[in-house]
């Protein structure tokens, strides 16, 4: 790789000369259906699972029959098939992932481990201590394996952290921690075992720190001038290969020459895989494809037969939820009844979130789910919103069908790496499907103040990989939640909380899904169109009323969807009644509804009597006033605006 570097063939290359024994002798202490999340110079993790070198030389060449088909470089990838979850750039962030792998295993009573690399630099990192953390509150198979090797790029370890041994902080997690010799390869292989018994055994994590040094830069194209000479050399004395022909030396093992005969054969073999890799075709696609590819196909639940135990009283006292709404079902239990209906058609589903179980979460959406589904299926969180939304990446993974409520949407950015990089990017990179649902509880109204009030959804709605639905009515909360669950890639779920007890309707019984990308016309109208989604449609349905009386026939169209949505029924009605107005709640600048006026104007300008009309919410932080929110808010400008775009 060193070679192909220099002639420029490869793009970019980590050497992990003279960390190699850490990747080694921990896979050799792994059974093969274990899990392995490896970082940049984990080369040994591929080559232990024996991965198809020529297939692995054409990822690491960016050739078309790569495992990333050329999206991404190096071991950003994964192979379900060899257990393995590739990284991706932000370092820590695969922890969490472990966590949900081994959190798969532990609930389907298998015994099996994750093992997730760290380096010693990226310790610090947010994702690393919530993972670790989460990991001991539940007793989580994971062995989390830390390689020091003295550096984070250019810093020096003593300006990464002030701990003696970073396997000290094992003892604050709750976890056991050991200090390892990472250029021990039996050492390591030892340790490991010993960890991975462990964890097999139902015993919990355990912290392995791996002492080993870094011989190269952190990558080819970084220098190492701030090393030390004299640091290098006594590490080259330690190389772990040279380390382990003195063991076979001194014990009578593959003498020299055996070796060298290994060395040329293997030689001649990566010879020839590096040509035929090389002389493999580029990559190539379309537009079109590049775009579908970013998506899942869709992931039908089993819908299975309920439990006959759970027929009985359980089953009596849930008819009215389930068999028999009426005109009174609230959005907030519309919502508990997609849960409850999925979760009884699918055992793989599962809901993870802080104080949703016993406590029923904090709108009580989830009450009385711990009593039917157990602990194990609706499941407290730790408050660590980004370990939570990692570890229901890994569940997806391994099969499961994870459910994340953020106690409230505002919150969400603190699990936003996990969602732009993690979640979004998985299928695209690399084939796997990512069928997650993040509940997110959104919006004002109810004098929350700027930190539970937001609408977070321009966030998201930018980001390739990710669905984005709002639902205004309870049946939509219903259909939209369980078609989010079918759907097969990662599914932001906004629920306003203003609507949970405000907004009441019909709610078809049993399973109802409604798909995602398809809005609906709220009410006909001739003269103007308001787009929106959640609250803003019954604003938008007062405003259209209110005109009325004054002459006006407005169409109110509720997107439901913001990703994707439903360009051309949009269209359709902005050409047909050639006004248009796009509402929406979260602040004005920035927001969703600049995209949906932007292609109304590239699309529909020749049938416009006006310029498309935006109205949002006041370009400030949501006061916690009730007179001071509703003056910034897109309602009290909406009557007004409409008002104009109807004279213009």
């Amino acid at each position: 790789m060193l070679v192909l570097l220099r002639q420029g063939r490869l793009s970019k290359w980590f050497s992990g000369i003279g960390q190699e024994a850490i990747s080694v002798g921990v896979v050799a202490a792994t059974h093969p259906n274990d899990w392995l999340l490896p970082l940049h110079r984990n080369l040994g993790v591929f080559t232990g699972r024996g991965v198809p070198l020529d297939r692995l030389f054409r990822q690491l060449l960016g050739r078309a029959d790569g495992f990333t088909a050329g999206r991404d470089r190096s071991f950003h990838f994964g192979t379900l098939e060899h257990r393995i979850v590739g990284m991706i750039s932000h370092l820590g962030a695969m922890l969490p992932v472990a966590d949900g792998l081994a959190l798969a295993a532990q609930l389907r009573d298998e015994r099996r481990v994750a093992v997730a690399f760290i380096g010693d630099g990226a310790t610090s990192e947010g994702d690393v201590h919530e993972a670790m953390n989460l990991a001991a509150v539940w007793q989580l198979p994971v062995v989390f394996v830390v390689e020091n090797n003295q550096f984070g790029l250019s810093t020096p370890t003593t300006e990464q952290y002030a701990c003696a041994d970073l396997a000290d902080r094992a003892e604050g997690y709750g976890m056991p921690g050991a200090l390892v010799d990472g250029n021990d390869v039996l050492a390591v292989r030892d340790a490991a075992g010993e960890a991975t018994d462990r964890a097999r055994r139902g015993s919990g994590p355990s912290l392995l720190e791996c002492k080993t040094f870094r011989m190269r830069g952190h990558e080819e194209a970084s220098s190492t001038e701030y090393v030390p000479a004299e640091l290098v050399a006594a590490w080259a004395d330690q190389d772990p290969i040279v380390r382990l022909e003195r063991e076979l030396d001194a014990h009578g093992g593959h003498g020299a020459p055996e070796r060298d005969a290994i060395r040329r054969e293997l030689q001649a073999h990566i010879d020839t895989l590096v040509a035929d890799a090389l002389a493999a075709p580029e990559p190539t696609s379309t537009t079109d494809d590049e775009v579908a590819d970013v998506w899942a196909a869709p992931s039908p639940l089993r819908h299975t037969e309920p439990d006959i135990a759970h027929s009985a009283e359980t089953m009596a006292a849930e008819t009215m939820a389930t068999e028999t709404m009426t005109t009174e079902v609230r959005y907030l239990d519309a919502i508990s009844d997609a849960l409850r209906t999925a979760m009884r058609a699918d055992d793989r589903v599962l809901l993870l979130g802080q104080d949703i179980a016993e406590y029923g979460g904090v709108f009580k959406v989830t009450a009385g789910f711990v009593e039917e589904f157990g602990k194990a299926r609706v499941r407290n969180t730790p408050m660590s919103e980004s370990a939570t939304i990692g570890a229901s990446l890994g569940l997806a993974l391994d099969g499961f069908r994870p459910v994340v409520e953020l106690q409230f949407g505002d919150f969400v950015t603190c699990g936003f790496n996990q969602i732009v990089n993690n979640l979004a990017t998985t299928h695209y990179r690399w084939d796997a499907s990512v069928p997650v649902v993040l509940r997110l509880p959104v919006g004002g109204g109810l004098g929350a103040g700027p930190f539970h009030s937001q609408s977070p959804e321009a966030w998201f709605c930018h980001v390739p990989g990710l669905k984005v639905v709002a639902p205004a009515t309870p049946a939509d909360a219903k259909g939209l939640l369980l078609s989010a669950l079918e759907d097969g890639n990662p599914v932001l779920y906004l629920e306003h909380k203003f609507l949970y007890r405000n907004a009441v309707g019909d709610v078809p019984p049993g399973w109802h899904g409604e798909p995602i990308g398809t809005a609906r016309v709220a009410r006909p109208g001739r003269d103007a169109t308001i787009i929106t989604w959640s609250v803003g449609v019954s604003w938008a349905l007062d405003a259209a009323a209110m005109v009325e009386s004054e002459g006006a026939s407005v169409e109110v169209v509720d997107l439901r969807s913001l990703r994707p949505w439903d360009v051309e029924l949009v269209l359709e009605s902005a050409r047909r009644t050639g006004r248009v107005l796009v509402l929406h709640e979260a602040p004005l600048t920035g927001g969703f509804g600049g995209e949906v006026a932007a292609t109304i104007a590239e699309r529909a300008f020749a049938d416009l009597d006006a310029p498309v009309t935006r109205v949002g919410g006041l370009d400030a932080p949501v006061p916690l006033a009730k007179q001071l929110e509703q003056a910034a808010s897109a309602r009290a400008g909406l009557p007004d605006a409409l008002r104009a775009l109807l004279a213009y």
